[in-house]
C-alpha cells in the first residue's frame, strides 16, 4: 500500500480543499511543497506538464484536479462519505458549480487592488510581478474569463444569501445535512476570502455561513508529515502503477485505448499532457507516460472539464 502524497503550497485555495478532504477522511499523508508559479520541474516530472495545484500522488499514479482527488479519497476510505448515498448527484453537481462559478468570483474579489496590497505586502515587488505574470498565463487560452471586480461585487450578495438560506433551512450542520464534498468545495473559496481584512467581511456578514465555515475548517488536515520532491519522484520510479479500473472504456469521440493523445483542462491552466490513452470511464481518464526521472506513471484526470486531442 502506497502513501498518499499531496503536492501543494500553503496559500492555494484548491490545495486547502484537498487538505480538508484528507482531514475529513482522517487520513495520514505526506506533504511535498511546490512553487506557486511556473516552472515546477519536479512536479512536471510526475504530471508531464499539468500545472494546477494540488496534485495527489499514490505510488506511480498521479491524480490531477480536486474533483477527481475527492473520488480517489472516497475509494481510499469510504467512511465518512464525501458522496453520501442518495445525494451523489446533488453534492457533485453543487461542487462543480462552486469550483467554477463561485471560485471565479472569489478570485476576482481577492485580486482587487485593495486586497492584493495587503495579501502581498510582505513580498518584494519582483515576486509580486512574477506571480501576476504567472496567473495571466494561467488564464490564457482557456474558456474561463476573469470576472470584473464590479461584477463579482454585484453578484456576491445573491450567492451568499442563497447559501445563508440553505443553511438556515437545513436540519443538519452542513449544506445538505451531513458533510459532503459540497461543503469542502465551497469552504475553500470562503477560506480564500478570509485571507485579508478587505475580503473577510464578505463572509463574516453572513452568520449562518460564518458558523458553518468554522465547522468545516474544524475537520483539520489529518496527520501530515513532510517529504521532499526528490523522494516523491523516487517513490514513483520504484512503484508500479495500479491496475486499471474494472469499468467499460467509454469514448464517444472515437479515441482508442493505446492511442497517443494529449489531455488538457479546458477552462484555465490548459497546458497539455502527452501520453498513451489507457482508460476513459464515466468520470476518469488515464494517460500512461514515461519520464526519465519518474519512470512509468499513470496520470489521472476527470472527464468533466478536460479534453482529449489526437497526436
Amino acid at each position: 500500500m502506497h502513501e498518499l502524497i499531496l503536492h501543494h503550497y500553503p496559500t492555494s485555495p484548491f490545495a486547502e480543499k484537498a487538505r480538508l478532504l484528507l482531514g475529513f477522511k482522517q487520513l495520514s499523508w505526506r506533504s511535498v511543497m511546490i512553487p506557486p508559479v511556473m516552472p515546477k520541474p519536479d512536479l512536471t516530472a510526475l504530471t508531464g506538464g499539468y500545472r494546477k495545484t494540488p496534485v495527489l500522488q499514490i505510488g506511480a499514479d498521479i491524480y490531477c484536479d480536486t474533483a477527481l482527488i475527492a473520488r480517489r479519497l472516497e475509494a481510499e476510505k469510504a467512511v465518512p462519505a464525501l458522496f453520501p448515498e442518495g445525494q451523489e448527484f446533488v453534492v457533485a453537481s453543487f461542487a462543480q458549480w462552486v469550483d467554477s462559478v463561485v471560485f471565479q468570483h472569489a478570485v476576482s474579489l481577492v485580486f482587487q487592488p485593495e486586497s492584493v496590497a495587503l495579501r502581498f505586502a510582505k513580498l518584494p515587488p519582483e515576486a509580486v510581478k512574477a506571480f501576476v505574470a504567472d496567473r495571466a498565463g494561467l488564464f490564457s487560452g482557456g474558456t474561463a474569463t476573469r470576472i470584473p471586480a464590479e461584477v463579482a461585487k454585484h453578484n456576491w450578495p445573491s450567492i451568499m444569501a442563497r447559501v445563508e438560506q440553505q443553511l438556515a433551512r437545513e436540519e443538519g450542520d452542513f449544506l445538505f445535512g451531513e458533510p459532503s464534498v459540497a461543503d469542502f468545495s465551497l469552504a475553500h473559496c470562503l477560506w480564500f476570502l478570509k485571507g485579508t481584512p478587505v475580503t473577510a467581511p464578505l463572509v463574516d456578514a453572513y452568520p449562518n455561513v460564518s458558523a458553518w465555515l468554522g465547522r468545516v475548517l474544524g475537520f483539520g488536515h489529518g496527520a501530515v508529515s513532510e517529504l521532499s520532491a526528490g523522494e516523491a519522484i523516487e517513490i514513483a520510479r520504484a512503484a508500479t502503477p495500479a491496475a486499471l479500473p474494472d469499468e467499460q472504456f467509454v469514448e464517444p469521440n472515437g479515441f482508442q485505448a493505446g492511442q497517443r493523445v494529449k489531455i488538457a483542462a479546458t477552462d484555465y491552466g490548459v497546458d497539455p499532457v502527452e501520453g498513451e490513452l489507457l482508460f476513459a470511464g464515466a468520470e476518469e481518464l488515464i494517460l500512461r507516460r514515461e519520464d526519465e526521472r519518474a519512470g512509468v506513471v499513470h496520470v489521472h484526470f476527470p472527464r468533466l472539464g478536460f479534453c482529449i486531442t489526437a497526436l
